[in-house]
């Protein structure tokens, strides 16, 4: 798998880039954590509970505000072996899917472990955050997917049947590759969701998303991220399940007033990968700003989480963190390990020759994103 030519990077630019970056993972966790609060609630008891507009602030969750789920955790692993993919280049070994690959089996073991391992020396940074060993709600499919370590692959792929968002959610990251080609963005995407979902439409799901955001970060409209999308997608087969729910939530624009209803019979109220990207993509489409756009995500019966994750990653994207609602982010469960990460990317996608090359290399850098 190989990149574009490395752009040039001027001030200005590495700013944007640095804010949709930050944008698109606080907003995807600050999403993730509002719907953590309505999980495992019907539509009518949140109403019930909270007005006629359901759930519009967040409210505790897994014993605080702000928590987050496994989506956030997943996201960030993303994310760390995004950025040890291109510190490894340095020897040599390119690689991508494998790199994140072992990152998420460095989630996995936060799922098992009572805290870091410190005989473990390909933790890094991240794995040693200790607040990430919870168990917040990981799809059956990403903790038997990664049972062992050896990958799926898109011949042979995890869970043959797992079509539930689980890959889904973890996939943003893969988007913000801004200096990739739609195409490898999308290819990388699906490869990494076949290590734990083997289900077409849940593979090819995460393509998509990758490439919405993809075009997002670039500076494009939601409308033309999505067509990009379903470009990408047409050359696949099994396509049509994706497709046909983007199409969905593009025509609904035009069908009325955004609600709940319109939201759930997109696809929110059912754990499927491919409705619930469409119910997000509506969401970022017709959300008056990040805060409106998330309280329409996770309104519904099926996983709020997901729905809200997936829309503040896209609402994120597009707009940038200063877009995001400051009292949520002020309640956001590890707020900090997710701006570190946020902004180590950036550095790394922008200015990785300054910290590292095969003859020298800062060994801060490496300590923290090992290349072992």
């Amino acid at each position: 798998m190989a990149t574009t030519a490395a752009a040039v990077w001027g001030r200005a630019e590495q700013q944007d880039f640095r804010a949709r970056v930050r944008g698109c993972l606080l907003g995807g966790a600050v999403g993730d954590a509002l719907g953590a609060g309505a999980g495992g609630t019907s539509l009518a008891e949140l109403r019930e509970a909270h007005g006629p507009d359901g759930l519009t602030e967040p409210v505790p969750a897994f014993g605080r505000r702000g928590a987050v789920t496994a989506a956030t955790q997943m996201t960030l692993f993303t994310v760390d072996g995004l950025i040890r993919a291109q510190v490894r280049r340095d020897t040599g070994a390119w690689h991508p899917p494998t790199d994140v690959h072992r990152a998420h089996l460095r989630w996995a073991a936060t799922q098992r472990d009572w805290g870091p391992d410190e005989r473990r020396k390909d933790n890094g940074w991240l794995a040693n955050e200790e607040w990430l060993y919870a168990r917040r709600n990981p799809s059956r499919a990403c903790l038997t997917g990664l049972g062992d370590e050896h990958p799926g692959t898109p011949d042979k792929p995890k869970n043959p049947e797992a079509g539930d968002s689980g890959a889904l959610v973890r996939s943003a990251p893969f988007g913000l590759l801004v200096g990739w080609e739609p195409e490898l963005v999308h290819r990388l995407a699906v490869e990494c969701a076949a290590q734990t979902h083997g289900a077409p439409a849940a593979r090819l799901a995460a393509g998509a998303l990758a490439v919405t955001v993809h075009g997002l970060t670039r500076g494009g409209s939601v409308e033309a991220a999505v067509a990009g999308a379903l470009e990408r997608l047409a050359a696949h087969p099994g396509h049509e399940p994706v497709a046909e729910a983007l199409g969905r939530a593009l025509g609904a624009v035009r069908e009325g007033a955004p609600d709940a209803e319109r939201v759930a019979a997109l696809g929110a109220a059912e754990d499927r990968a491919e409705g619930q990207l469409a119910a997000a993509v509506y969401c970022a489409l017709v959300g008056e700003d990040v805060r409106h756009g998330l309280r329409l995500a996770v309104n519904h019966d099926g996983p709020s989480s997901v729905t809200g994750a997936l829309t503040g990653a896209l609402l994120g994207a597009l707009h940038g963190e200063t877009a995001l609602p400051p009292a949520w982010l002020a309640d956001l469960e590890g707020r900090g390990t997710v701006l570190e990460l946020a902004d180590d990317f950036a550095m790394e996608m922008t200015q990785g020759a300054a910290l590292h090359t095969p003859a020298e290399s800062a060994p801060g850098w490496l300590a923290r994103y090992p290349r072992g």
